[in-house]
This record gives structure tokens, C-alpha cells and sequence, in this order.
């Protein structure tokens, strides 16, 4: 991210998710300043205003959902626009539709993204496919194009993101119908026993060739509940046998300096659930593998 602008983005929104209590994520860690460090070097992180509806108690989810992540598409283009560099930190994961749908509309039509998505589930579900109809459980899917016009359509209609563009990382707990989808687009899954048996470094390297191979540049979406309870436990859906921190900083770091990195994302944080503030330190350290 050298010569790029941090511009922090955070998104006051937990509409897609069973608890909401994320939306109160970034607010903590903006408040509590705890990437203050990171702000006070040259070049440091920058702090946008913050996205969030101007009248949330009247929005339906799905409608909720798409306000904010219309609104953060926007504020991703013009940062990109400008030469910035987003770092979005949410919220819940269904903000990652208005991340890479922004990043996606900035790069042109013809401009392939790859993504590396860092998450516990799979977040392919559908409208259809959702016995919940939590909608952070759907972003990906949205992306590849499969679901509710309302998401697939932010920024534009159609897929963002091409299936051999895309990896998965850490995945440990997901439905059937999700995994369905994604076998049959192609879109490689590293499972955590993959990552156990061959290591989180060699895994991401893989993963970065993958996504950066034919594509203009890619990004990074981090859902917390990625890491193991024991090192991220301030998030909506934990699931045991997770990544490790320090595995995971140490990994993301490979991905330090690259100019194809277009913009990373770092969502659901429950503040509310992060005892000791473990996981707000992890959200430090993750920002921090990736600083210039």
C-alpha cells in the first residue's frame, strides 16, 4: 500500500444479521482508538465518516442492506478514485456487497477482481436456499451473482466477481445448498482441514497466486468469526477450531506492499461478546500486518 492513503471506512450496519449488536462494531473501535497507533504514523489510517441509514427503525432488511451497501460502493469509488486505499470495518458481512460491488464498478467492465475470503461459513446462501434469511449469510453468493436483485444489483447489474477469481479460506461450518453452489461454479474452498494439514502460509500464498493470476487486482474480506473463539471471541457466530491470529497476521503479511491489493474488509465484530477486548486487539493487529 505504499504512497496509498488509508482510508478507513466503517459501517454502522447489522441489518443482515440475527443480532445486530455488530453495528456497533467500528463505532468501539473507532471510540476506544484502538488502531490509534496506526493513525499517528506518516501515511497512517485515516477515519471517514461512518456509514450508517438516516432512518434505520422504518427499513426492512433487505432493503436496509442494500441502502448501505449502495452508499458504500459509492465512498469505495471515490477513495479508489483518488488513490486511496479502503479498509472497511463493519458491521456484518453483508456489507462486502457494497465493498467489492464499489471496488468491482471502479475497475470497469472489463477488469477481472479476485477475492480472498477469510470466514468460518461460506456465505452463499440465497433468499431460496436460507432457512434463516439472514442476509450476511448471502453475500458471496450476491457477488457471483445468485440472489435477490436488490444485492445482486448494487452498482450495477450482474456478477462482480468470477468464480476462478475467488477462494475461500478457513471454512468450518456451512449448509448443503451452499456448498452446492459452490461446487458447481468452481470456487475453490480451502476447508480448515486443509489448512491444518498444509498451514495457513502455504494456503494464502496459493490463494494469492490464484486470485491475482487473471485478474486486475484483488482484495481481502476478513470475517472475524474466522479466527478461533479463543483469539476472536467478540463476534456473532463463533465456531471452534478456527485460524490462529498470529497465523493469520503472519499470512496476510505476504500481502504487504502489493499494489494489486485493492482494498481489505474486516467485519463482524460484537464488541458486546469481546471479553477483555481480545478481538478489537486482533482487529489492531490485522490492520497492522497490512500497514505500508
Amino acid at each position: 500500500m505504499l504512497a496509498r492513503k488509508v482510508a478507513v471506512i466503517g459501517v454502522a450496519s447489522g441489518y443482515g444479521a440475527g443480532d445486530p449488536a455488530c453495528q456497533d462494531g467500528s463505532d468501539v473501535v473507532r471510540a476506544l482508538r484502538f488502531l490509534s497507533d496506526l493513525e499517528a504514523v506518516d501515511d497512517g489510517l485515516h477515519w471517514d465518516e461512518p456509514i450508517r441509514l438516516a432512518s434505520p427503525h422504518s427499513a426492512e432488511a433487505l432493503d436496509a442492506v442494500a441502502n448501505i451497501a449502495g452508499q458504500l460502493a459509492d465512498r469505495i469509488g471515490s477513495h479508489l478514485r483518488d488513490g486511496d486505499f479502503p479498509l472497511v470495518i463493519g458491521g456484518d458481512h453483508s456489507c462486502a456487497i457494497g465493498t467489492w460491488s464499489g471496488v468491482k464498478r471502479a475497475l470497469g467492465a472489463t477488469k477481472r477482481l479476485g477475492l480472498i475470503w477469510i470466514d468460518a461459513h461460506m456465505d452463499s446462501h440465497t433468499v431460496a436456499t436460507s432457512a434463516t434469511h439472514h442476509i450476511h449469510g448471502m453475500p458471496l453468493a450476491s457477488l457471483l451473482g445468485h440472489g435477490d436483485p436488490r444485492l445482486t444489483g448494487v452498482a450495477g447489474a450482474g456478477p462482480k466477481l468470477l468464480p476462478e477469481d475467488v477462494c475461500l479460506i478457513g471454512v468450518r461450518s456451512f449448509e448443503s445448498d451452499e456448498a452446492v453452489l459452490l461446487r458447481q461454479l468452481g470456487v475453490r474452498v480451502y476447508f480448515m482441514h486443509e489448512v491444518r494439514r498444509r498451514g495457513l502460509s502455504e494456503v494464502f500464498a496459493e490463494a494469492l497466486y490464484r486470485v491475482g493470476e487473471h485478474t486486475r487486482g484483488y482484495g481481502i474480506s476478513i470475517d472475524l468469526d474466522a479466527l478461533d473463539p479463543t483469539d476472536g471471541p467478540g463476534v456473532g457466530t463463533p465456531v471452534p477450531g478456527g485460524l490462529l491470529r498470529t497465523d493469520l497476521t503472519d499470512a496476510l503479511a505476504q500481502a504487504h506492499g502489493d499494489q494489486r491489493l485493492l482494498a481489505v474488509e474486516i467485519v463482524e465484530y460484537n464488541p458486546y461478546r469481546d471479553e477483555h477486548f481480545v478481538t478489537a486487539r486482533a482487529i489492531h493487529d490485522l490492520c497492522q500486518s497490512l500497514m505500508p
